[in-house]
């Protein structure tokens, strides 16, 4: 990552964090929390809870969720060799709302425990059996075909809509709770579950870090890899299970969002940061700065109401997908 660009990103994202904190839920000015934020003794109960009940950890949530799937997006390309991937696309969403949906019907309700242990499980499971579905070759060998790829995905998100639609319509009180989830939104972050949602992605980021520059060699073929010292079959391994923490804790948190792992890739690379390393990073950086940018641009436009994050990341990651197929013949399916 370029200092420039480094810079540039560091500025952009605290801009929008000051904003983030300035205007936001409750009835607090922003006056009011501009002088909360320099001088906290000048705020009375009501501003500090606030600030420090529905602002705050909101805030944190979208940096976290963000970077997460912005990681997430950016390792399954490079766990893929596709340019194209992203969680939600792949069926790592569908496995982690399938799971959601099964534990509402069988428990009824969820609370957060219960929906990150579901989510988490469901998603791991979506990652592993796409990418079986995937492989091609001979055996032993885990050559990826893309068009297989996004098909399996294909397949298992319409897959997982069935059985969702059977296991809600026979649960009622799972259908209201599964409604309200799916939307996606920061407003059902809680401050006292705050460490218990970042502990997942804070697994996920651990094992990228443990792993380090060795990710890149996931661009290569297995054999010049293995040439090279590493283990790919254990690096792919960790490269999955990676994803399924950040992209499976992120659902659990506040609920599936589409297209946000495969842009945040995609404008890094745009942007410059070409380098697999800084790429990485960079996504991570960029996926935050996104959703905390679609969380402030929603609450303005439709204020007093907050549109599903859902919905908005679809609406913009959606034509940016054409786009980037597009304008790049080298992103066209290939078997």
């Amino acid at each position: 990552m370029t200092p420039s660009r480094g810079l540039g990103l560091g500025l952009a994202l605290a801009a929008l964090m000051l904003t983030a904190l300035l205007y936001g839920p409750g009835r607090v000015g922003m006056a009011e929390a501009w002088a909360g934020l320099w001088r906290p003794g000048q705020l009375d109960e009501h501003g500090r809870m606030v600030l420090l009940q529905l602002r705050l950890p909101r805030l944190l949530a979208a940096l976290a969720v963000g970077a997460a799937l912005g990681l997430a997006g950016c390792l399954m390309q490079r766990l893929t060799r596709n340019p194209l991937a992203e969680p939600g696309l792949l069926g790592v969403n569908s496995g982690a709302t399938l799971a959601i949906a099964l534990g509402l019907s069988l428990q009824g309700s969820l609370g957060s425990l219960g929906l990150m242990l579901w989510a988490l499980g469901g998603a791991l499971a979506a990652t592993l059996a796409v990418l079986l579905l995937a492989r091609r070759g001979k055996a032993g060998r885990s050559r990826l075909s893309p068009l297989r790829l996004l098909l399996a995905g294909l397949a298992l998100a319409a897959t997982a809509r069935g059985l969702m639609a059977f296991l809600l319509l026979m649960d009622q009180q799972g259908l209201d709770q599964f409604r309200f989830w799916v939307l996606a939104s920061l407003a059902r972050v809680k401050p006292d579950s705050l460490l218990l949602s970042l502990a997942p992605l804070a697994l996920g980021l651990l094992l990228v870090l443990a792993a380090g520059p060795r990710l890149s060699l996931l661009l290569l073929d297995d054999e010049l890899a293995a040439g090279l010292g590493a283990r790919p079959a254990r690096l792919r391994a960790v490269a999955v299970l990676a994803v399924a923490l950040l992209a499976g804790g992120a659902v659990a948190w506040v609920g599936p969002i589409a297209f946000l792992g495969f842009a945040a890739p995609y404008l890094a690379r745009s942007l410059g940061w070409q380098a697999p390393l800084a790429q990485l990073w960079a996504s991570a950086g960029l996926g935050a700065l996104c959703l905390l940018a679609a969380d402030l641009l929603g609450r303005w436009l439709f204020a007093p109401f907050e549109p599903p994050l859902s919905a908005l990341c679809a609406l913009a990651g959606a034509p940016l997908l054409v786009l980037a197929v597009r304008r790049d013949a080298s992103l066209g399916l290939q078997r």
